[in-house]
């Protein structure tokens, strides 16, 4: 029989004008949720109570977007949160601020270099898809270990939902751009003791 260990439900926080632009940002302070991320972390946070009407903890990034979209799940849920330090999103460097399009531009070379090896390249200043998914990992471990048993929520990134996806699912870390997961969207995974099964991955309720 399997013994599961913890039920993770992450949530991608609504749209902001840089999820819009697919700006690149690592600023926890700005921008806050578009008037359409507002609209859409409410719709997320109705439509997983309704799911999953069970939830013994929650918590959240430490970015203003996520903290804003989690504030809305927590009022579904009338249970508190907590704030996660380390599972911020990817650490982008010069690149911050910017769209690949412009990075093409500003920074072909470097960006040729990134796509030859998008496994342990990055700008400088910034972490490598291989050093984001071992910070992730190591981040969701320590939940999993506080949390056995337990279902939980958990609001963050984009990109690090992908990487936790990577991680649980065996999913070589270079592939992890290849994984959905858009604004306002929930992705469930199961942790059993020797594996992990995806439930549902980037739902979006219309």
């Amino acid at each position: 029989m399997f013994r599961r260990k913890c039920k993770i439900t992450f949530i991608r926080h609504g749209s902001t004008i840089y999820s819009d632009e697919n700006r690149l940002n690592d600023n926890l302070n700005y921008p806050p949720l578009s008037e359409v991320g507002k609209i859409e972390a409410d719709k997320i946070a109705k439509w997983i109570e309704k799911r999953s009407p069970k939830v013994d903890k929650i918590y959240t990034s430490s970015d203003i977007q996520s903290i804003q979209t989690c504030k809305l799940v927590s009022q579904e849920y009338k249970k508190d949160f907590e704030i996660v330090d380390n599972l911020y999103s990817r650490r982008t460097g010069k690149w911050n601020g910017l769209t690949f399009e412009q990075i093409e531009k500003q920074y072909p070379e470097e960006l040729k270099q990134y796509h030859e090896n998008r496994a342990n390249y990055w700008t400088e200043n910034g972490e490598t898809n291989t050093q984001l998914q071992q910070r992730v990992r190591n981040s969701v471990a320590e939940l999993i270990a506080q949390n056995i048993g337990n279902r939980i929520i958990i609001v963050t990134n984009g990109d690090v939902i992908q990487a936790e996806i990577c991680s649980a699912l065996n999913i070589p870390i270079e592939n992890m751009g290849r994984i959905y997961i858009p604004c306002g969207s929930a992705s469930q995974l199961s942790y059993f003791d020797s594996w992990t099964s995806l439930v549902y991955c980037g739902h979006f309720p219309l």
